[in-house]
């Protein structure tokens, strides 16, 4: 768990949060959005998901495996964390 607060995540930080993911899973409004990384989607796209409009990192933010999951969704955690 990164904890964005703590240690803001500017966007070259974010970005680099995605070395060795397969896959980003993040939301946006009530939307959650799947991203297969190994497509290499554009940076503009990524920093998009991974950036609030503070042009930080967005909270919260976990790694799960080799997915990143950026943003909340009580059910997008329940199924990649199983619980």
């Amino acid at each position: 768990m990164v904890d964005a607060k703590q240690d803001p995540h500017d966007r070259a930080k974010a970005l680099a949060l995605l070395a060795g993911m397969k896959r980003l899973v993040a939301t946006r409004g009530r939307k959650v959005i799947e991203i297969d990384l190994t497509q290499q989607p554009g940076e503009a796209t990524l920093l998009e998901l991974l950036l609030g409009p503070t042009g930080k990192l967005r909270a919260p933010t976990a790694r799960v495996g080799t997915t990143l999951l950026v943003g909340f969704d009580p059910e997008m955690y329940r199924t990649h964390l199983g619980k």
